[in-house]
Parts: C-alpha cells; sequence; structure tokens
C-alpha cells in the first residue's frame, strides 16, 4: 500500500485553523445529555433487527501508518451481516476488484468504523470496535446467498454501537427520487473508465462491460 503523502505546509490566506480540542469546542459546542450518553456496547433487539434490515454498509479502517481506507458492503438483507452474539457481529465479503486495502489495514490495526444504512431511512447505525479476518467458519453457511458462501468474513467486537441521526440525509436529500440525476454533473461509468483507468478498452467495449446484465454475472461467483 503507497505511503500517505504528508499533510500540506501550505495555509490558503484568510484561513483560521483548528488545532486544539477547546478550540473544536469553540466552534461546535458541547454535545447534549441525550448524544453523548447514547453510545451502548452491546446489541440490543433492535440493533439486531436494524442489521438485518440493512443491505449497505461503510466500512472505514486504517493502517498502522494511518493511511485510510473506507469501503462500501452491499447484499441483500440478511446476508450481509451476523450476528454472533451481543458483542460480535460477523461481514460478509464478496468477488470484488481484490485490492483488499481496508482488509490490509485490518492487518496491521484492527480497529474499524462501520456505518449501517436502510434505504429511505435518514438514521444510520454506528459500530464501532476491533475486526479480524475469517477465511471459515460454520456461520459461513449463513451468509450464502445464491449458494455462494463468502470469501473471507470481518469479524467485529463491538466497542460502541449507537444510532445517529438523519441531518445529513436531510440536508443532501439522498433519498428524495426527484433530487436524482446520476448523468447531470457528471458522465456515465465507462467514460470515466475510459478517461481515467488504463483499461484499453473503448466506451462502447466498457458500456458492454458494465452493463447491468453482464457485471452483474461476477456479483458472487
Amino acid at each position: 500500500m503507497p505511503t500517505p503523502a504528508p499533510a500540506s505546509t501550505s495555509r490558503a490566506s484568510g484561513w483560521v485553523e483548528i488545532t486544539t480540542p477547546d478550540e473544536l469546542v469553540g466552534v461546535l459546542g458541547v454535545p447534549s445529555d441525550r448524544a453523548r450518553d447514547k453510545v451502548r456496547t452491546a446489541l440490543l433487539p433492535v440493533d439486531r433487527d436494524w442489521l438485518a434490515a440493512s443491505p449497505f454498509c461503510v466500512l472505514a479502517t486504517a493502517s498502522a501508518t494511518g493511511a485510510c481506507d473506507a469501503s462500501p458492503k452491499g447484499d441483500p438483507p440478511g446476508s450481509l451481516v451476523h450476528v454472533l452474539d451481543d458483542r460480535t457481529i460477523a461481514l460478509a465479503e464478496r468477488p470484488g476488484n481484490r485490492r483488499a486495502d481496508g482488509y490490509r489495514n485490518i492487518l496491521e490495526n484492527p480497529r474499524v468504523g462501520l456505518n449501517f444504512l436502510i434505504p429511505g431511512r435518514g438514521d444510520t447505525l454506528r459500530v464501532n470496535g476491533r475486526a479480524r479476518l475469517v477465511s471459515d467458519a460454520p456461520f459461513f453457511d449463513e451468509l450464502a446467498v445464491k449458494g455462494h458462501r463468502p470469501l473471507l468474513a470481518v469479524v467485529v467486537e463491538i466497542d460502541e454501537i449507537f444510532f445517529h441521526c438523519a441531518k445529513a440525509f436531510l440536508r443532501s436529500a439522498l433519498w428524495q427520487p426527484e433530487t436524482w440525476d446520476p448523468e447531470a454533473r457528471v458522465p456515465r461509468r465507462a467514460v470515466i473508465a475510459r478517461e481515467v483507468e488504463p483499461t484499453g478498452m473503448t466506451v462502447e467495449q466498457l458500456d458492454d462491460y458494465y452493463a447491468p446484465e453482464n457485471y452483474g454475472k461476477s456479483l458472487y461467483a
């Protein structure tokens, strides 16, 4: 994995940088008692229900040297996460691009953060904990999709779990279909791949490659 570039020492004119916790509190204020005290260390029934209903999450990791990664994970509801006990969950890994940036980070630094989404819901479920990679276990059968067991699983021992409010989703109008126009400001995936990735393929070939009926064939096999 490449070494992170050092932070720039240049500063834009007029910037006022925050460099201490006190300065941060001076800008944001202190959390309410409700926000401060909502963190839990074990799953409740409602958390289990949320995980069973969630088809998508983001897994955040950092290497021993601080190289960060945030990787999306998706599966049908009920197949993304397996609850092992009130303090432990497992996340399935499926065929992908094999970069494994986040998994390489976990091998160096087990600390992870997860954010679980349910389409249409503004609130999210956040989990922070310590992860390990497992290449096989009996519970893999519970995570099989279309007859395919996971390639591996990320087993997370929960340190913190809490629900996050909907303000970011309300501000972004993320779930409001009337705001959706996927190609209004950026080109389709095939054009982006042609412009920035060394594929050696034409746009027409890339359109065919990324067509759902073709790209979807490799989701689990």
